[in-house]
């Protein structure tokens, strides 16, 4: 008998995968789906979401674009915060008492210096942009929920992750589109880029979905756990990879609209806590991640 699952977010990048991972005959998991059509910021269009109740409910419903947390703090507080607020209440008007996990961001650690890398869960979170602030907030009101109602309430921080289907808008998305644009005749062979020369940890979409379904399976109620590769590696050195796979020449042009407030040079994060605990460890290596992005950005620019 399969376990029922709700998630928060189907529509966006994870969730798209998370319903692929999920209709896999072999998931101990079937996707539990929305009476009727929700937004997380109307308490009302909350009521009489589950006609029947998820054993699971994964949150990752939000507003994820940090240039536009600095455009519209408040309405990013209010989607990621509030929105979250009017979930947990609808849940608990429901009987809910099954498992929450959060996902929050490891953007939450905020500026960490180097001597404190690996960031394990130890780091104390000092959040430099308002959508850190908001998933942090977020984390403490799920995780106070957990205490009051004696739910088994999960935090997840994801770093970086790559994959199909992503927007645009973020950095490995827009350069594939570019050498796919470049390769296919579109543009010339010069690549738009902000700061490159800056290390993040990367995890591909898949691994980070099986660390979501560990947590749910193994982890340990009231807990923070990192997700991420426990690797660093430069956007330039992953963008120089691209370029490889799909044999493109092109130079390389930093646009000062694409450059971000508030960076930090390395980040690389420690996921001992969650191995240790359910067993997770990265399976997918960056040439297959970079590979699928491409193939997928390969159609997507045939399609524009």
């Amino acid at each position: 008998m399969k376990k029922r699952l709700f998630v928060t977010g189907l529509s966006g990048f994870v969730g798209q995968h998370i319903q692929s991972r999920l209709a896999s005959p072999d998931s101990s998991w079937e996707l539990l789906p929305a009476a009727a059509p929700y937004d997380l910021t109307d308490p009302d269009s909350l009521l009489d979401l589950w006609p029947q109740l998820p054993d699971a409910v994964i949150h990752l419903a939000g507003q994820t674009f940090v240039p536009q947390a600095f455009r519209d703090p408040a309405g990013t507080l209010e989607i990621n915060l509030l929105g979250t607020l009017n979930l947990l209440q609808a849940l608990k008007a429901r009987g809910f008492q099954g498992t929450f996990l959060y996902v929050s961001s490891g953007d939450v650690y905020g500026q960490v210096g180097e001597n404190h890398l690996p960031i394990t869960e130890q780091q104390p979170p000092c959040p430099r942009n308002p959508y850190a602030v908001s998933k942090l907030s977020a984390e403490f009101l799920s995780l106070q929920w957990g205490l009051s109602e004696g739910w088994p309430v999960l935090v997840a921080r994801p770093f970086n992750h790559i994959g199909s289907g992503q927007k645009d808008s973020f950095v490995i998305a827009s350069a594939a589109r570019q050498i796919c644009r470049i390769k296919q005749g579109l543009q010339a062979p010069q690549l738009e880029v902000g700061d490159i020369d800056v290390t993040r940890d990367f995890l591909d979409v898949g691994d980070v979905i099986s660390a979501y379904l560990a947590l749910l399976e193994k982890g340990t109620p009231g807990q923070v756990y990192n997700i991420c590769s426990g690797h660093e590696q430069s956007i330039r050195s992953l963008i120089e990879q691209l370029g490889d796979l799909a044999e493109v020449e092109m130079q390389l042009v930093q646009d000062p609209a694409r450059m971000r407030r508030a960076d930090q040079r390395r980040v690389c994060g420690s996921h001992a806590r969650l191995a240790k605990t359910t067993g997770w460890a990265p399976e997918i290596t960056t040439q297959q991640s970079l590979r699928a992005i491409l193939s997928d950005w390969e159609m997507r620019v045939r399609q524009e």
